[in-house]
């Protein structure tokens, strides 16, 4: 039986947060509640959410052409022009989709260095379908926690020809995860953890083995006021090589007249925000900047975030969510 070509499955990259107010703070977030997206990165957020709202995000840039070797090595990785999120708020609890995984690659015998009459077809696609709930004890509200249950479904189809042998894989793959997620609110301060893909396993067509996704921790902590916030955190893989990224960000706020969703009397603010990550803050060219800001009027919410390595714009990656307020 020939090999999977993917043998990677890190879906818990930084560059892959799907929320445009935690890509503009950094790219993590564990201790905002105001972002509508906070289940995809810590669910227990949700335990002190007041407003329903639907509301998606896509990203704007397409990635750079990519072989199947990296595919094989990114599994995480979106194709151009990806719509990335969905979800459906609802106080403590969230329902969401989100295409994990869209990997389409066509590769000629003229890019294949000498493989003369090869070619090389991989399409692959994992979706989610995921339900958040949130609650606190009694005894202590300051403490919330939260449960991100998963469903994953997909498709692998991959073809590689090469004179005298051919490799055919069409299989479909099923599995589930889960992500915990505890906040601790003292005073003026709000400390966040969250473990991602804790439990999981994806289960292959054709005997194939079952393979686990890799799971993350991250920590953080936030300062806020009615206006500001400012946080710090980190994250890596639950690995002997962590692969640790340092978070920090900002966001300073304006609003005018009530900012609850079904008040009678137009609501407006307007947030920006500001942050950085990097694996060791060690040059330039080895740090994200993010760059992010967001408006709602009444029932209606937009945002949207730059983030880019190094300061090079050219490689920049551009996410925006429009939202919308329920009763």
């Amino acid at each position: 039986m020939p090999n999977l070509p993917i043998t990677s499955f890190d879906y818990g990259s930084p560059a892959g947060n799907v929320s445009p107010m935690a890509i503009g703070m950094g790219a993590l977030n564990l201790t905002n509640a105001g972002d509508f997206y906070a289940s995809h990165s810590n669910p227990a957020l949700l335990g002190s959410n007041q407003y329903s709202l639907l509301a998606a995000s896509f990203r704007v840039k397409g990635d750079k052409d990519m072989s199947i070797v990296e595919a094989a090595q990114f599994s995480n990785v979106l194709r151009p022009s990806q719509f990335k999120y969905v979800t459906l708020l609802a106080k403590q609890a969230a329902f969401t989709y989100q295409p994990m995984s869209s990997i389409y690659i066509m590769e000629s015998p003229d890019s294949l260095f000498g493989y003369d009459g090869s070619f090389r077809y991989l399409d692959y696609q994992l979706d989610k379908w995921q339900v958040s709930l949130a609650g606190s004890d009694k005894s202590w509200q300051d403490l919330r926690f939260g449960l991100n249950a998963k469903y994953l479904n997909g498709r692998l189809v991959y073809l590689r020809s090469e004179r005298p042998d051919t490799t055919f894989i069409d299989t479909r793959v099923r599995g589930f995860s889960t992500d915990l997620g505890l906040t601790l609110q003292t005073g003026a301060f709000t400390f966040g953890l969250a473990a991602t893909d804790i439990v999981s396993r994806l289960y292959w067509d054709w005997g194939y083995d079952s393979v686990p996704l890799q799971s993350h921790l991250a920590l953080g902590a936030q300062y806020g006021t009615d206006n500001l916030i400012v946080s710090v955190g980190g994250q890596g893989k639950i690995s002997k090589t962590p692969g640790l990224t340092y978070h920090l960000g900002a966001q300073y706020l304006w609003d005018w007249g009530s900012n609850a969703y079904n008040s009678a009397e137009a609501a407006q603010a307007f947030a920006l925000r500001a942050g950085l990550y990097s694996h060791d803050f060690y040059g330039i060219e080895n740090v994200n900047f993010t760059l992010g800001m967001g408006y709602n009027y009444n029932i209606f919410r937009f945002d949207v975030a730059v983030n880019n390595k190094g300061l090079r714009l050219s490689d920049s990656e551009y996410l925006f969510s429009l939202g919308l307020g329920l009763p």
